[in-house]
This record gives C-alpha cells, sequence and structure tokens, in this order.
C-alpha cells in the first residue's frame, strides 16, 4: 500500500480533479474491487482443510475400517451416527502426539473434524483430536471441585493452568472398576485425587448422551507425558518401518515430486539433499501398488502445515500417478 506524503492534502480541489471523481463515480463498484478467492474445498491430490466451512464435533468412535479408511461416530450431542471418509493427509491425534486409525479404540471420545463432500453431506474427516490432545492442546485441566466415593464420579471445572480462563463449569467424570489411575508415572488409586486437584483424563461414552467415563486419569503432567511419549515412540516405529506418506504432485521422467503429510514431519525436516531415498505408490489403504524404487534427493522445501516439499531423482517412475498416494523411506545421510 502507498501512503500520501506527510502534509500534503490528498483532495483536489481543481477542475480536473473533480472531474476524474465524476467519472470514477460511473464505474461500477464491481469494476473496481478485486475478485475475492473463492472458498477453498477438498480436491482430490492436494493438502486443502477448508477452514472457511467446518464442522467439528465431540463424539464417541463406533467403529474404524482401516482397509477402507472410513468409520462411523456418535454425535453426543444429539446421538446421530454420522459416516466420515478420512482424507489421506488427515491428522490423528492420539495421546497428545500424532497416530493413526489404529491406534484409536471404539468407544473413545474425540473431536471429528469434517467436511462437505460433492453432495453436500458432512463426511471427509481432516482431523480425529482425542481428549488428551485436546488438553494439551489448550493447556487445559478438569479442576475438581466435588468428589462422590460411592458413585465414583467427580465434579470439576474445565479451565486452563492459571484458571484465567473458564471453559466451563459443573462437568463430571465418571468411573468404573476399569478405570486406571497414575501420579508421578506410577500406578494410584481414586483415593489419591482431592479436592482442588487439577486432573487429565481418557474417556470413553456410554453409547448415548455426554458422558466421560473415564479409562485413565492422571493427576499430573507426568503421567500423561509418559503415555504422550509412548505413543510418539509407536508412531516413529511405524512411520520408518511403513514410510513417510504424502501426495504425488508430478511424476515426469525421472522426476518425482512429492507433498509429504504432516504425520511425518518429525522424520521429514530430517530429509537432506543428495540423500538416497525409496518411494513406492500405494492406494487407498496405504497398502503399496508397486515394489519401491531407490532415487535421490535433490529439494527439500518446509511448507505450510508441517508439510515438506521432496522433489527425488528416481530410478523409474513407473506407477506413480500424479493425485496419488505415495509412500517415501529415507536412508541415513551419507
Amino acid at each position: 500500500m502507498t501512503y500520501p506524503a506527510k502534509n500534503v492534502s490528498t483532495h483536489n480541489h481543481t477542475p480536473k480533479g473533480f472531474v476524474m471523481r465524476w467519472l470514477l463515480a460511473l464505474v461500477p463498484i464491481v469494476a473496481l474491487a478485486t475478485a475475492a478467492d473463492p472458498p477453498p474445498k477438498i480436491t482430490p491430490g492436494k493438502v486443502i482443510i477448508p477452514t472457511d466451512k467446518m464442522r467439528r464435533i465431540w463424539g464417541e468412535l463406533v467403529s474404524i475400517d482401516p482397509k477402507t479408511r472410513t468409520g462411523t461416530f456418535r454425535n453426543e450431542s444429539d446421538d446421530v451416527v454420522m459416516p466420515f471418509a478420512v482424507m489421506p493427509y488427515a491428522e490423528l491425534l492420539h495421546h497428545a502426539a500424532r497416530g493413526d486409525l489404529q491406534d484409536f479404540k471404539v468407544g473413545e471420545r474425540a473431536i471429528f473434524r469434517l467436511h462437505e463432500d460433492a453432495d453436500g453431506k458432512w463426511v471427509y474427516l481432516t482431523y480425529i483430536q482425542d481428549e488428551m490432545n485436546f488438553q494439551a492442546g489448550h493447556k487445559e485441566y478438569y479442576w475438581v471441585d466435588a468428589i462422590d466415593a460411592k458413585a465414583g464420579k467427580i465434579t470439576f471445572t474445565q479451565a486452563n493452568a492459571d484458571k484465567s480462563f473458564t471453559r466451563e463449569t459443573g462437568l463430571v467424570l465418571e468411573t468404573d472398576a476399569n478405570t486406571k489411575y497414575w501420579k508421578k508415572g506410577k500406578a494410584a488409586a481414586f483415593t489419591d485425587i482431592k479436592v482442588g486437584d487439577k486432573l487429565l483424563a481418557k474417556t470413553h461414552g456410554i453409547g448415548k448422551g455426554k458422558h466421560r467415563v473415564c479409562w485413565e486419569i492422571f493427576l499430573d503432567d507426568e503421567s500423561r507425558d509418559a503415555v504422550r511419549d509412548e505413543q510418539r515412540a509407536v508412531h516413529a516405529k511405524r512411520m520408518t518401518a511403513e514410510g513417510l506418506p504424502g501426495y504425488v504432485d508430478e511424476a515426469k521422467d525421472t522426476t518425482l515430486k512429492v507433498t509429504l503429510f504432516s504425520e511425518g514431519a518429525e522424520l521429514a525436516k530430517g530429509l537432506k539433499v543428495g540423500q538416497k531415498v525409496k518411494v513406492a505408490p500405494t492406494g487407498a489403504d496405504r497398502k503399496l501398488t508397486a515394489d519401491p524404487v531407490t532415487g535421490t534427493v535433490t529439494t527439500v522445501t518446509a511448507i505450510r502445515g508441517n508439510l515438506y516439499e521432496v522433489v527425488v531423482k528416481v530410478d523409474a517412475i513407473a506407477g506413480f500417478k500424479p493425485a496419488g498416494v505415495a509412500r517415501l523411506w529415507a536412508a541415513k545421510p551419507e
């Protein structure tokens, strides 16, 4: 933007200035305005999250099919069971870390972020965020207001660490014989919980309504972080063995360009130019559809949202299709 010089009037009182203002008044407003970009929408082969139009719904996971990467969850606000189709680049956030579909247990509570398909149905899923991840990301706790030991219920206020922000009051954590308790990374008990404590939890529903039945209650960050670190290790091992997933942007001659999804960011950021890698195309189930080919990384570029664009000079290009999914395995730098 260009600003006027100091002490210089921006009004033009000359006849010429008057004529120009009169002519501009005749020009339709739409002609002067810059055309707005069309709202983003889910597009095959592109990592797009239409934040202008999405639904983030708390619900209870009902089913998952890892082969088709689809599933259903129960919307806990109205008990409607909703189907979802997991986008290849979806963030599957489990135990306050990155994960994949097989990490989630049927019944657990999470936020399901949905977008419309071509028919206007809310089925495209771009993240599942479990309760542990939500608490960690927002730095919120369940502050104990009252304890009913006989019923195994804990009334709490959901607020941040210094209580400068309160999300909701009068909430209830339910426990049962299967609930596990942790303090300083070691097994604890219901009786260790006191009014005024700040808790973290992993909960599930009961098939109807809004319930927080605890599978795990963590009495401190240390206990939650131990579980988080286990999940990180599991996911890193999986990415190393199964390969970093991403979209094929270009497959031409001996050049393969891939946008690696955020779930492999921790390993992707370590890729180096000149590094040897293997790459293979996959189906919707992420299983290989052809044997891996070897190649050399020629460029690595960090782009938005923990995505990495990698260009590889490969020995053969057969089997790779633009907008398809591929997996990449990194060798140690020489």
